[in-house]
Formats: structure tokens, sequence, C-alpha cells
């Protein structure tokens, strides 16, 4: 996978498998207790009633160099309709397909919002985006954002969301049906002979036509940039002057790279979980190797201190606690032992280890993942680590997968060149990535081939985001944060021209809303009152 971005107090991409390791967010602890009871809340829009902005005000807020033959974009009203329950409200906002033909077409886009409840000077929108890259963020701020951020900061912004081109409601990126998607997520990512290279290169290659004939016209325009550029269509329909954002793992990706195309436009931006746009897909997918790494040393420590640990009794040295989960995989590699799934689906060592690492995102899991694997381990059921597994996929009771996975490959390779582009590119990185990673750089490396044979070529560059101009923004990074390591965090600060660095000495993909008084204190004095912390402030 392209390891690449993922989100907010959360988690996600992990190596999709094939290709991303940054997944979007997935809120947890004490705001992500609010899940459950507003599962319902993603529903369909129904009708009910309606209101517009007008488009004297979008007009107003159009960036000078914009061409005019955008005019209508920024222009256009959005028709809001009531959709679901708690108060949130849905539309459907056109952006060009293709901005270098914008009369070729449109793109529609779903887009929800809730709007501030009245208490406090009103602050205008807060877009929030959870990560992926593929994560339905109109799902993310109707099951947490606008129902668990700060009260204070609910009531005096209007919380919106939309789904980037490709995702989830947004004209969604297809690839694979659910029975052959099940089968390329067991393929075996730690090839012992040319034949399982052979099976596995031949996944990646139905993966990438499977996209290429289901989304042919789409896979060209899935760019971060692209999207970057429908977020500022939406703020000036929006009627806002500047652009207020939270993203998350891969949205820091996103925000960074508007804050870079648009710096006069940037108001309030919080990038949490930061990834660092400068460096290569190759150095990014060893980066994050060495990020699972980090979070899995973390967890054997603490794993050997509890009574159920399967990998080691209290005081086993954490590369110990390794050798013994890579020497579980290796028996799983030569024979998968059940798991009571009704489509016949055993335990894999690629499923095992797409588990072991969903729960590397943040260390809530690491209970559920010690019972999984002493499961597994100890008496022969794979239940556990497929739940797991399944949790990361975005896979379904009925068999149906999500196109969380689809639109991630999509993203990742049309932003950046591949990391390798044959089966000998990844035999002689193999040394750097199992020395960054001895539990999990072997298939890491393996997953990083998977762009290779996308059926279209990148558009995108590594590159710096300076900025110049910008209102001071704020990235958040976490010091051993997996999926988006923290010295990315580091980097993007001192790229930004504005940039002011939090730092969150902790575990866990992303910092915001994991419960650290500090960094959630930090965060909101920025979004209510426009002032950042001290550059360099850390936070446990």
């Amino acid at each position: 996978m392209h390891i690449r971005r993922i989100p907010g107090p959360s988690r996600r991409p992990h190596p999709s498998r094939l290709l991303s390791l940054l997944r979007p967010f997935r809120p947890t602890r004490t705001r992500g207790t609010l899940l459950a009871a507003t599962a319902l809340l993603i529903s369909a829009c129904s009708s009910g009633s309606s209101t517009t902005t007008t488009a004297e005000v979008a007009l107003a807020a159009l960036p000078r160099s914009t061409p005019s033959v955008l005019a209508p974009y920024y222009a256009q009203k959005l028709i809001w309709h009531s959709c679901g329950a708690a108060g949130f409200e849905c539309s459907t906002m056109k952006a060009p397909r293709d901005y270098g033909k914008p009369a070729s077409g449109d793109v529609k886009l779903a887009v929800s919002r809730k709007k501030a409840t009245g208490q406090g000077k009103p602050l205008g929108s807060l877009l929030v985006n959870p990560g992926g890259p593929g994560g339905s963020a109109v799902g993310y701020l109707q099951q947490y954002a606008g129902i668990g951020y700060p009260a204070e900061i609910r009531a005096r912004y209007d919380m919106v969301a939309f789904d980037p081109r490709g995702v989830a409601r947004s004209e969604p990126i297809e690839c694979l049906d659910g029975p052959r998607m099940d089968a390329y997520a067991q393929t075996d990512m730690t090839p012992d002979d040319q034949k399982e290279k052979n099976l596995l290169v031949d996944a990646y290659q139905r993966f990438a036509e499977g996209c290429g004939r289901q989304s042919a016209d789409l896979l060209r325009h899935v760019s971060t940039v692209e999207v970057a550029r429908d977020m500022d269509i939406l703020r000036a329909v929006l009627g806002d002057q500047k652009l207020n954002y939270v993203g998350a793992s891969y949205g820091t990706f996103l925000g960074a790279t508007y804050a870079g195309l648009f710096p006069e436009r940037v108001g309030r931006l919080v990038l949490d979980g930061a990834m660092d746009p400068s460096i290569s897909a190759l150095r990014l997918n060893e980066d994050q190797t060495a990020g699972f790494e980090t979070a899995f040393q973390s967890f054997a420590k603490d794993c050997v201190r509890q009574p159920n640990c399967p990998l080691g009794g209290r005081g086993t040295p954490p590369a110990r606690v390794g050798d013994n989960l890579k020497a579980f995989f290796k028996k799983l590699d030569a024979s998968p032992i059940p798991t009571g799934d009704t489509s016949g689906r055993k335990l894999s060592e690629a499923i095992a280890t797409t588990g072991v690492i969903a729960a590397m995102y943040d260390q809530a899991a690491w209970p559920q993942l010690r019972v999984a694997l002493t499961s597994a381990m100890k008496k022969n059921d794979g239940a556990g680590l497929l739940l797991l597994s399944d949790s990361y996929y975005e896979r379904g009771a009925d068999g149906k997968y999500a196109n969380l996975m689809f639109a991630n490959a999509a993203v990742n390779c049309l932003d950046l060149p591949p990391a390798f582009s044959s089966p000998q590119d990844v035999e002689r990185a193999l040394p750097s990535f199992e020395k960054a990673s001895p539990v999990f750089g072997e298939g890491l490396a393996w997953a990083s081939l998977s762009c290779a044979y996308w059926p279209v070529k990148a558009t995108g560059q590594a590159h710096r985001i300076e900025a110049k101009g910008a209102a001071p923004i704020l990235v958040v990074g976490t010091t051993r944060d997996p999926a988006t390591p923290y010295p990315w965090a580091q980097s993007l600060a001192a790229q930004l021209s504005s940039g002011r660095l939090l730092t969150y000495e902790g575990d866990g993909h992303t910092a915001y809303g994991r419960g650290s008084k500090c960094i959630e204190a930090a965060v909101d004095a920025y979004l209510l009152r426009g002032t950042p912390p001290e550059d360099g402030k850390r936070c446990s």
C-alpha cells in the first residue's frame, strides 16, 4: 500500500494491503463512545426544510486568480435537506471533473453540515476530514465530529464535511466485488518463491484492472490537488472568506495542499497526525514501516506486563515478542486456521497481519488484540483477528466492502510516482524495510509494489509546501504514531512558513480527541480564539 495518509484522533491508513497505511480517523475513547448511539445517522438525505447561500456572497469570496470559467461553480446555491436525526443536513455540490477542461463535465460531491447551536459569536464553518485517503468525511461528521467535538466549538461553528471525489457518497471509485476482494485481502504478502511472487503481482494487476474497468474516467481526477480545489469552491459556496479546517492523517496532506494553493484563504487550520509532502512514496513507506515497528514495540512492552499476553511472559524483551509473533505468522502461512466465517475464510498470514496492524492505530485496541491473539495461538480460533482485519478493510457482515480501499489506492497512485516498478526493486529494498521493522518490514515492502500496475500514471510529485502569507497553521504530531511518524509533523511544521508544532508524547495515531487535556485545550483555544500555542509546545 501506499501507506500514506490517515485520520484524526484515531487511526487509519495502514498498509491497506496494497496501498495505504493511512486510514481515516476512527474516534476512540471518550469521544468515540458516541459512535454506537449514532450509527443510524448516516442515512440518505430526505426531503425537508431547505436554505441557500447567495450567489453574491459566493462570488465575493472568489479568489482573484480563479479563471472566470469557474465562476458558476463558486456562485452555485446549495439546497439543504434534513438527513437523519440530530439536526444534520445534506446537499450536493458540483465541481469540474477536470479543472483543466471545466466545460467537459461535472463531478457531484456529497456535503453535510450541522449548524451552530447559536451560543456565542458565530465563527462560520469548520470543515473536517478524517483522512484515508478514502475515508468518508460525511460519515465522520455524522458519527463523530458533529456530535462529539467540544460543545463550545459546535455552538459557534457550522460543522461541515464533504466526501472527496471518488469517495463514499461522491461518485465512489469501484474496483472489486466482495468475493474478489476477499481473495485479494488473503493474498500472501510475504512470497517465498517465484510462484508466490507471480500470484502477488497477478493480484495487484487484477485489482488495478478492476478499478480501471469500473471507474476509468474518474481515476484520472481524484488527486489531492483537485480535492483541495473542490474545498475552495465549498468554502465560497458556504459564504466563508477563509477556510477553517481540521484534518487528520491524510487530511493533513489535503489541508496543507489547500494552504499551498490558497494561502490567502487560510483561516484556522489544524493538521493532526501530519504527513510530510516533501518525501517520495518509497521514503513514505519506509518511514511508516518504522512507525508501525515503534508502535509494536510499545504494544509488546505493555503486553508482557499483562497476565494474558500470548506472546511472552513478564520481562520478555520486545524483540523476543516480535520473534514469537513472526513465528505465529509463519505457521499461518503454512497452515491457516478456522475462523467460523460463514463464507469459509480462514485466518491466513495476510489476514492476521492486517488484524495486528489495525490494532496498532490505537492503544485502546490492545486488549482486544491480546484476546484475539490468545484465541488464535492457543485455541486455534482466528475469529478475533479476522474481525480486526474486516474492520480495517471496512468489510460488512454481508460480505460487501465499502469503497475505502478502492479510493485509497486511486488517490495514492495518482498523487506520487510508485515506490517500486518491479518485484526486483522490492527485493533490493527488503533489507532496508526489514531493518525498519523486523516484524512487518517484508510484508510492507511488497505492499509498496501495488501502484506499479496502476492503469493511470501519477500526476503529482513530492514537493515542499510553504504556503507563504498564510495565517498560523497548527501542526500536531504524536511521538509514537504508527501511521504518520512524528518526524513528518516536525518536517511539515518547518516547511510551512506559518507552521506551529504541537507535540503529544504518547502512543496511537493522531492526538486530538484522545483524552489529553493539554492537547484539547491548545487545539480548542486555537479554533475558538485564533490563538495558536507556542511553537514547540509539548503535551502528554
